[in-house]
């Protein structure tokens, strides 16, 4: 079973459909004894980050979710569900994230259109991915470099490791638009919007759980 966390910051029914699609057994909750009795945990969102942080807080799941992370639970986030996971936010202010990874997120120059809206293509951004692709862990798995993807976003993550950055995406400037480091998987488009190859990339999440 798979949790996705409602948290009211999105498309959880899309995502959840998604994750069906590809052979999981799926439980949208809000419960922290559900995240601790699931295999896997999904956290899907669109929204402002502060608000999805204080949803969070007021469901009390922050220290369930951050403990099971850490314990080695397999996890994916999905573009609110991505910069959740980082230190901070410069969204409307400064606000704190869970802190699972080290970076903040910041927002797109003021000379570009936001929010960046449409598909774009993902570059995979060392040897070390592309050697590591045809393994069952990796989030890219069976993905051609430069494949395209759906996004809707104004701000993105900058990691201080920059290790864990699988693929970068060009808005005017060059974010990370995938991320991994060992059981933490995270995407900044949308991939239950994104078709074959996203569909390909839910699958991959199923299949390492």
């Amino acid at each position: 079973m798979i949790a996705v966390i409602d948290y009211k910051m999105g498309n959880l029914r899309s995502v959840a459909k998604a994750l069906e699609k590809a052979g999981a057994e799926v439980l949208i909750t809000a419960k922290k004894d559900a995240l601790k009795k699931a295999r896997a945990i999904v956290l899907p969102g669109v929204g402002a980050f502060g608000q999805g942080m204080k949803h969070l807080k007021d469901l009390g799941v922050i220290p369930s979710l951050i403990s099971e992370i850490k314990q080695g639970k397999p996890f994916l986030g999905i573009c609110l569900g991505l910069q959740l996971l980082f230190t901070r936010s410069r969204e409307h202010g400064m606000h704190k994230g869970l802190g699972v990874l080290q970076g903040e997120v910041g927002r797109f120059p003021a000379r570009l259109k936001v929010p960046h809206m449409g598909w774009n293509h993902v570059k995979i951004q060392s040897s070390i991915f592309k050697l590591q692709m045809e393994r069952d862990s990796c989030i890219m798995r069976g993905i051609p470099d430069n494949s395209y993807f759906y996004f809707v976003h104004s701000y993105y993550v900058v990691p201080r490791d920059k290790n864990i950055v699988v693929a970068k995406t060009n808005y005017g400037v060059g974010f990370s638009s995938v991320i991994q480091k060992d059981n933490i998987w995270g995407v900044q488009f949308h991939p239950e919007k994104s078709q074959e190859l996203g569909l390909r990339i839910i699958k991959n999440f199923v299949n390492s759980v």
